[in-house]
C-alpha cells in the first residue's frame, strides 16, 4: 500500500513553492505581473519624456483634450497589452485566457457598442423629462464635429480597452484562479471552486479597483462610485457569461463617447473639450448627477440592472475557463 504521506514530502521542495497544479502560483504570477507592470510604465514614460521633451499632461484648460487623452491611453493600454503578453509566456497559456477572445470578437464588440449608446441615451432621456438634464443647443457642427466625434470615438475605444484589460483581464483571471485554488485546498469536494474564486476577484478589481480609480476624478461623489461599481458588475458579468470583454469594451467605449461627445455631459465628474451639444444639470444632485454628470444620478441604478437583464436575454451562456 502506498501512503499520501510518504508521496507528498517529495513534492515539498523550492519548486513546489512557486509551482502549483495548475502552474506559476497566482500570488507569484501577480506579483510579476505588477513588477514588469511598473518597469514598462517608467520605461514608456521615460521614452515619451525623452521625445517629447516634456512629460505628458493634461491641458491648462479644466476639460480634458482629446490628444492628450488618446496619446495617454494608448500608452497605458500598450504596456498593459505587452505586460500581460509577456505573463501568457511565462505561464505558458493562451493569450486568449485573459479574455481578448477571437471567437465572435467583431459580433461581441460592435453589438456592445449599440446597446452602450442605447442605454445611455436612454439614461440621458430620462433625466431630460424629468427636468434634471436641460439641453442648450449645438456646440459645433459641420466638419469640427465630424473630426472632434471621429478623434473621440478612437480615445474611448482605448479607454474601453485599457480599463476593462487592466480591470478584468490577466489580474482578474489570475486571482480568481488563486482563491479558486484555496478553496480546493480547504473543501476539496467544492465542485463550486472556479465559480467562488471569480466572484471573489471580481469584487476585488471590479468593485474596488475600478470604483477606487475614479476617486481621484474632480466630481466624483459617492452616488457616482456606487453607479462605477455597479457598471464594474455589470462588465464582469458579460466575462462570466462569454468569456470575452469584447462586448463590454465596446459598451464601455459608447457609453462614454455618447456622454462626452455626443450629449457633452461630464463623465464621471470630467468635461471633455470638443462636444456636439452643450448641456447643464437642473435640480438636486442626487437625481439629475449635478458635477459628476449622468453616473451621479440615481437614475443610473435602472438603468444597469435592464443592461444587465439584457446581457443575459442577448448574450447565450459559453463554456469557460471559470466554468466550475
Amino acid at each position: 500500500m502506498t501512503d499520501t504521506a510518504t508521496i507528498q514530502p517529495r513534492n515539498r521542495g523550492l519548486r513546489h513553492i512557486f509551482i502549483g497544479s495548475d502552474g506559476l502560483r497566482a500570488g507569484w504570477s501577480l506579483l510579476l505581473f505588477c513588477l514588469i507592470l511598473t518597469v514598462l510604465t517608467i520605461g514608456a514614460v521615460v521614452a515619451g519624456t525623452f521625445i517629447n521633451g516634456k512629460p505628458p499632461h493634461a491641458p491648462a484648460g479644466s476639460e480634458q483634450g482629446v490628444i492628450p487623452s488618446i496619446k495617454g491611453e494608448a500608452l497605458t493600454f500598450v504596456v498593459l497589452l505587452v505586460t500581460s503578453w509577456l505573463m501568457s509566456l511565462i505561464e505558458r497559456r493562451p493569450f486568449a485566457t485573459y479574455g481578448l477572445r477571437r471567437t465572435r470578437a467583431v459580433p461581441d464588440l460592435l453589438a456592445g457598442m449599440a446597446w452602450g449608446i442605447a442605454m445611455l441615451s436612454l439614461l440621458v432621456g430620462m433625466l431630460t423629462l424629468s427636468g434634471a438634464l436641460v439641453f442648450d443647443g449645438f456646440a459645433m457642427s459641420g466638419s469640427t464635429a465630424l473630426e472632434y466625434g471621429a478623434a473621440w470615438f478612437f480615445a474611448f475605444c482605448l479607454v474601453g480597452l485599457f480599463e476593462e484589460f487592466l480591470t478584468r483581464g490577466f489580474l482578474q483571471y489570475t486571482l480568481a484562479r488563486g482563491v479558486a485554488g484555496i478553496v480546493r485546498a480547504v473543501a476539496p469536494d467544492n465542485k463550486n471552486a472556479r465559480t467562488i474564486g471569480f466572484w471573489v476577484a471580481a469584487l476585488v478589481f471590479s468593485v474596488g479597483v475600478f470604483a477606487g480609480g475614479h476617486l481621484a476624478n474632480k466630481g466624483e461623489t459617492a452616488m457616482g462610485l456606487v453607479s462605477v461599481a455597479l457598471a464594474g458588475l455589470t462588465f464582469v458579468y458579460v466575462l462570466y457569461r462569454t468569456g470575452s470583454l469584447w462586448w463590454a469594451i465596446g459598451f464601455h467605449a459608447t457609453w462614454d463617447w455618447a456622454q462626452s461627445f455626443l450629449y457633452g455631459v461630464r463623465d464621471s465628474g470630467l468635461a471633455m473639450e470638443g462636444h456636439l451639444l452643450a448641456s447643464h444639470p437642473a435640480g438636486a444632485a442626487l437625481l439629475s448627477g449635478g458635477d459628476t454628470g449622468p453616473e451621479g444620478s440615481i437614475l443610473v441604478v435602472p438603468t444597469l440592472l435592464l443592461t444587465v437583464f439584457i446581457i443575459h436575454r442577448t448574450l447565450p451562456r459559453r463554456a469557460t475557463a471559470f466554468d466550475a
